[in-house]
This record gives C-alpha cells, structure tokens and sequence, in this order.
C-alpha cells in the first residue's frame, strides 16, 4: 500500500492466513519472525501466543522502529537489528536450543520503496543509496563506481534478468567515470541513454534497479545462508515458511530446501561414501502458494508472492 509522508504506515502482511497455517502456532511455542519489516504477520504471530515467545529480526533499523511500536503491547516479543543470515548467532546468544518455527519474507515493503532518500524508486529522485541497512556497506553509487563493466553486465543479468546488458553497463559505466551517478535520476537517465530507441521509460529501468539493489545487499547469498541456518536452528516438526517475491529468491528457497529434504552421503577424501546423511526436511507445497485474485485486489504488492513450506525431521 503506497503511503503518504503524512500517512501512519499500514502493512499489509501478504497471505497471513497461509503463513499462520504453514507455521501452525502453538501458545506455548517459541517462533523467529527473520524478516519482521513493518510487524504485520509478526503481529498475528504474537496475538496466537501465550506462554510463547516470537523473536523478531530486521535488517532495516527504520522498519524495526515501525515494528517496535506495532509489537509495544506483547512482552513475549524480543526484537533485534540483526539480517537472516546472523539468525543462528541470534539463537545462540539468546541460549535457545532450538525453534518451533521460522518466517522468511524475502520481499521489500513499500515504506522502503516509498522514501526517496532511500534510492530504491527511480519514481522520484533521491540519493542512490539502496541499502537495506544504511549503517553499513557501500550505497549503491559507491558500489557503480568500484564494479568492473562484465561484472555489471553478470550482476543485470542474474539479478534482473536484463537482456541488453552489457549496452545498459557500458552506459552506467560512462557515466561513472564522469562522476555523474549519484541519484536515481541518474541511474534512469542512464538506462534510457542505452536504450534511446525505446519510447517512454523502458521496462528495462525497474529491472535493473531490482538487480542493482539485490547486488548491493548481496540478497541471494544472505538468503541462502539464512535459509540454512532456520533449519540448523528448527526442532523436530518445526515449520519453515519462505514467502519470496521473484524468480531469483524462488530458486534459491526451493534448491534450499529440496538438498535438505534429500538423503545425502559424506565422502571421504578419496571419494568413498563414509557415511549416510538423512533428510532433514519435508516439503509440504511441492508447488508454491500463490495468494488469491481477492487479495490481490486488496494488495497488489501480493500479486508476486510465493510461498513455501517445510517441516523439520
């Protein structure tokens, strides 16, 4: 939901009601919500507990604020400036054995997206920063002036799925060496210049600042890493409930899970099978949950979703 700057942010959590059954909350159970962002599925989370707890994680301190003040009446909920990928540094500095349940929602919401001085929207103009956590690691200008062109090219690629990459790089690569990219106009500007012979603002704009964005957070990897560590950290029957955005998060939940789900053996150095490694996990959406046309309706920023399940052996 778009929001104004002097309109209180409303989070509309993207299929609640499936996250709640794919977690299957217990009062008494002990739940990691890795992505808590403005507090909408963590709240639901809260409200089904009672001698419980929820431990709530975000990467962005602005959102977590949000989520604080959303969360403010549930004393079973512990809230930490940390990323998915520190989840099992979380857990073990909190001395828990282990977790009922954890949510990953690997999407970005639109109070992040909304604020220019945040740099993800080449709708208005603003600084190119592009961090999800703006107390560390280069902005996204820092990250355009330090990349090679082919790596550019790869990141545009991968990240977007951006088909005339190398001719986008090359323009975003010229305007770097001129010191001329610094705000997300100019990041447009220079996708456009690559591709003067299109009419309008290319399709070509949000893809790239998708990738662009995903490469300066190094989205993937955390997320890779985030995902095994919630399954590290699940007790027997736990849930995992993945909810991701595009194609690129999709892949990576779902090659996650199905290794972890997967018989495996550990090899000895000259390559014999040594011992027999079990599945760790069961899949229970061999397809991924796609939310309604109804609550598309009500929240287009659904429309993409998906949503995965899994239980701990």
């Amino acid at each position: 939901m778009a929001t104004q700057p002097d309109t209180p942010f409303v989070h509309i959590p993207v299929l609640a009601r499936e996250v709640l059954e794919g977690l299957r909350v217990r009062p008494d159970g002990v739940y990691v919500d890795a992505t808590v962002g403005g507090g909408g599925h963590a709240m639901l989370v809260a409200q089904a507990l009672t001698r419980g707890r929820l431990i709530a994680l975000d990467i962005d301190a602005s959102a977590l604020d949000l989520a604080r003040q959303r969360l403010a009446p549930f004393p079973n909920v512990s809230l930490f400036h940390r990323n998915y990928a520190e989840l099992a540094a979380v857990i073990a500095e909190l001395q828990i054995d282990n977790v009922d349940g954890v949510l990953i929602d690997a999407g970005f919401s639109t109070l992040q997206l909304d604020d220019p001085r945040r740099g993800f929207s080449f709708q208005a103009e603003g600084p190119l920063d592009m961090r999800l956590d703006r107390t560390a690691g280069p902005t996204a200008a820092e990250y355009l002036s330090s990349v090679t062109e082919p790596e550019l090219t790869r990141v545009l690629r991968a990240y977007g799925d951006v088909g005339p990459a190398h001719r986008i790089a090359r323009a975003i690569s010229a305007r770097c060496r001129r010191h001329a990219m610094k705000t997300t106009r100019d990041l447009a500007d220079a996708v456009q210049e690559a591709l003067d012979f299109v009419q309008g603002v290319p399709e070509e704009v949000r893809t790239v600042f998708q990738a662009i964005r995903m490469a300066v957070n190094d989205e993937l990897r955390r997320l890779e890493t985030g995902l095994c560590q919630a399954i590290d950290v699940l007790s027997h029957e736990g849930r995992l409930v993945v909810i991701s955005f595009h194609s690129g998060e999709d892949r990576v939940v779902k090659n996650v899970l199905r290794e972890a789900s997967r018989p495996s053996d550990t090899l000895l150095p000259d390559g014999r099978a040594a011992s027999r490694v079990e599945a760790r996990l069961r899949v229970l959406t061999p397809k991924p949950i796609r939310p309604t046309e109804a609550e598309i309706t009500v929240n287009p920023r659904a429309h993409s979703a998906r949503l995965r399940v899994a239980e701990r052996l």
